[in-house]
């Protein structure tokens, strides 16, 4: 890779449609919790400011764990992917017939045969990084990911606060104008719903399934979660008023 498209993507990764599935649950998750979070709120009946604030410390809170939890996920599978290279050099230095024979089952496997095969063979263990690239894929089925723990983690914190702040949208909205209080959790379902389309919409493509039932799946998830926090939060306010 050239040091100009590593600069590039330097700047603009969080664009890249490589990281378009950690935007994708990223965004859902930081949706439907902070949604739950203004339901239940709404349901209890609690002031604006009391809406924003409880809002605002899920989008932290629960935005930086989310990201962390996907910063060391992704690395993990870096390293079990560097781990698992570093034997495989080791066996083609110290167990090169082995390895030999088991690159030619590979490739017999496949339908190759005679001389055909042999000249396979030879001209993948030539090389051995691409002896090593092979016997990832084609032995133990792995492939390195080209996006690295930091920039999923800051992806997916991102998506977490941006999508995640819709729903608390007509309720900053009511700092600034006046807006009537029993407005407000109808248009933060309105507003929710239409970002969780959104990024339902994306989601179908990262899981390449039906744009509608893409759409449809996410704003029944963020409905389930708002129904159980506005009446849990209904029940709570009327057994601790």
């Amino acid at each position: 890779m050239s040091e100009q498209t590593l600069h590039a993507r330097g700047k603009l990764f969080f664009l890249d449609k490589e990281y378009v599935a950690e935007f994708v649950y990223g965004g859902i998750d930081g949706a439907i919790t902070t949604f739950a979070v203004v339901a239940g709120a709404s349901g209890a009946h609690l002031s604006i400011s009391v809406v924003i604030i409880l809002g605002i410390a899920n989008l932290i809170a629960d935005g930086f764990s989310m990201s962390v939890g996907n910063y060391f996920s992704t690395k993990a599978d870096r390293d079990t992917y560097d781990k698992h290279v570093a034997i495989e050099y080791w066996e083609i230095e110290h167990l090169r017939d082995k390895e030999i024979q088991e690159i030619r089952d590979i490739y017999a496997k496949k339908g190759f045969k005679g001389e055909l095969l042999e000249q396979v063979v030879q001209t993948i263990i030539a090389d051995k990084d691409v002896w090593v690239d092979t016997m990832m894929k084609e032995e133990l089925e792995m492939s390195k990911d080209e996006k690295t723990p930091l920039q999923t983690a800051t992806v997916t914190f991102i998506a977490f606060v941006l999508i995640g702040t819709i729903p608390l949208l007509s309720y900053l909205a009511a700092y600034v104008m006046t807006i009537p209080t029993e407005y407000l959790f109808p248009l933060s379902c309105v507003l929710t719903a239409l970002g969780l389309s959104i990024v339902g919409y994306f989601k179908s493509v990262v899981t390449d399934k039906s744009k509608v039932r893409g759409i449809l799946e996410t704003l029944a998830l963020g409905g389930i979660a708002a129904l159980l926090s506005y009446y849990v939060g209904a029940i709570l306010e009327n057994i601790f008023r």
